[in-house]
């Protein structure tokens, strides 16, 4: 089976590479859309990556040039319109997990270096600036965190919060029973757990239901100095929102490794460009901001994990056969 593999970044070339021997590969570095989709000309496969373009109009060229399946190299597949995919017979496939630990372990990694304020400091020894001023955080022990979406991911970072001796309130549609014994957990409504929350952490899919959870309006239920960290999806969050409510101190702390507008801006080098976008300009001017552009899956075992998945995938293809992972 000959497959091309669109954004195709140099962190993930040997974990592909190594995976997938025996099947004929393109790996190009250009993202998929509307222009590129007639790079798959000759090829069965098109594996994409989560900031390419997989909208009707390109899945429609994809299909003209001879490609019946579609293998995401992610778990999220709300860059692909799957009606449309169904219509032209792509079967689509994802990479379900790779690494909840991964991206709850970067989570808690984003709420302590926020709270111990570690990038500033480090900024300042690397001046010769020893003092301590400005530095004061909090203990975790005692805060209480609140969890909203305890899939895969949000279950690990209620383990590890336990861990520091945080209580812990959550919200999801479907309870688990695990972590209330284990953990302690509270389940309760939205409004509850943005009120009584020192630490604020999302791991909830996009839909039009969790569409901008994070707004003015629940802002205003939180407490004053509230830490909100977003690992999930940009969406979630009205960040416009959310620079109002920093400016004010309302928000004490936000962190981010997804943001709603990131395409063709994470992922990429600009240092040697003008940002354009206005929004993430006027956040990094925040000390108590801290953004990563997309990186909490980005471990060892979670490239290994999608590289092998993607291999499972595009095998059962091969064979004729369908994926668990198939999307329909």
């Amino acid at each position: 089976m000959k497959v091309i593999f669109y954004s195709t970044h140099h962190f993930e070339k040997n974990y592909l590479v190594n995976s997938l021997s025996g099947y004929d590969l393109l790996l190009i570095e250009s993202p998929l859309t509307l222009e590129t989709a007639s790079l798959s000309t000759g090829f069965e496969a098109v594996c994409i990556f989560v900031s390419d373009n997989a909208s009707a109009p390109v899945l429609q060229k994809l299909s003209e040039s001879g490609v019946k399946y579609l293998a995401l190299r992610s778990a999220g597949f709300n860059h692909v319109d799957l009606a449309e995919a169904g219509r032209l017979g792509i079967k689509v496939a994802r990479v379900p997990e790779y690494s909840p630990a991964a991206i709850a372990e970067h989570t808690v990694a984003l709420i302590l270096a926020l709270n111990r304020k570690l990038v500033k400091a480090h900024n300042r020894v690397r001046e010769l600036n020893f003092s301590l001023d400005g530095l004061t955080g909090f203990d975790m022990v005692g805060k209480t965190a609140g969890i909203v979406g305890t899939g895969k991911i949000g279950r690990v970072v209620a383990k590890i919060l336990n861990g520091f001796g945080c209580n812990l309130l959550a919200y999801d549609l479907n309870e688990s029973e695990e972590l209330k014994e284990k953990y302690s957990v509270q389940y309760t409504n939205l409004m509850t757990l943005f009120a009584k929350s020192d630490i604020i952490t999302m791991h909830l899919p996009l839909t039009s239901d969790s569409k901008y959870i994070i707004n003015s309006k629940s802002i205003d239920q939180m407490k004053t100095g509230v830490m909100i960290v977003n690992t999930s999806r940009g969406g979630l969050v009205n960040t416009k929102d959310v620079i109002k409510a920093l400016k004010t101190g309302k928000i004490g702390f936000f962190g981010m490794d997804v943001y709603e507008e990131e395409n063709g801006l994470f992922f990429g080098d600009h240092s040697d460009e003008i940002l354009q976008d206005d929004v993430i300009a006027r956040l990094i001017t925040f000390q108590n901001v801290l953004i990563t552009s997309h990186q909490a899956f980005l471990t060892h075992e979670a490239l290994s994990q999608i590289a092998e998945v993607t291999r499972y995938n595009l095998d059962c293809w091969a064979k004729g056969s369908n994926s668990a992972n198939e999307i329909h």
